[in-house]
């Protein structure tokens, strides 16, 4: 198997981690991985980017028009890596915009629908989700990265196997938040089955 798999945001979202699950479970599936981080500012704001590339590869970075999938968790660093992303590639992203630090400062306007509009006019398949929303049952936002993956890995676009990846959260997640994230996991999971009809 060959998959791209890029996953961006801001700090403080969880990128790393679900790069690390991704990447763990796909080598318990067997499967060759390289992966990398690009990190901007390194205070939570800052621009996150990480890269898992599964199957053969000569680069830990994604070449642009290659990335498969797009797991954005905040909408404008979706636009903004659009690039990466191939014709038939899917994104799934945030619906609540996470506003920069000169956004904030010169006092513009920073909204996420211009930003999905311009995603779903470009991109054949463009999930959205709300963290507020999913996260509610779980008492805090800080679990929709694993909500997200949950999203990714009911609509089949990661490649990977559920039961491993469902494995992968049960022992790479410190034992104190396991139960937590497998929920997360399955709230996902459920949410996309519902949209999917």
């Amino acid at each position: 198997m060959n998959k791209d798999i890029l996953l961006c945001g801001v700090g403080g979202q969880g990128i790393v981690l679900v790069s690390k699950l991704l990447a763990a479970s796909a080598m318990a599936a067997g499967e060759t991985v390289h992966s990398a981080e690009t990190i901007g500012m390194a205070q939570r704001g800052g621009s996150v980017t990480s890269h898992v590339r599964i199957g053969q590869s000569y680069s830990p970075l994604i070449p642009s028009g290659s990335a498969s999938l797009m797991l954005a968790f905040e909408p404008g660093e979706a636009v903004r890596n659009l690039p990466l992303l191939s014709k038939d590639g899917t994104v799934i992203v945030s619906n609540t915009a996470v506003m920069p630090v000169t956004a904030s400062l010169s006092g513009g306007s920073y909204q996420a629908e211009p930003m999905l509009d311009f995603l779903r006019k470009r991109v054949k398949k463009v999930i959205t989700a709300d963290p507020g929303q999913l996260c509610a049952p779980l008492g805090s936002v800080k679990y929709f990265n694993v909500v997200m993956l949950g999203i990714a890995l009911a609509a089949g676009v990661t490649g990977l196997p559920e039961e491993i990846v469902r494995k992968t959260v049960e022992t790479k997640v410190p034992e104190k938040f396991r139960e937590i994230n497998t929920k997360a996991l399955t709230i996902g999971e459920e949410y996309y089955k519902t949209i999917a009809g």
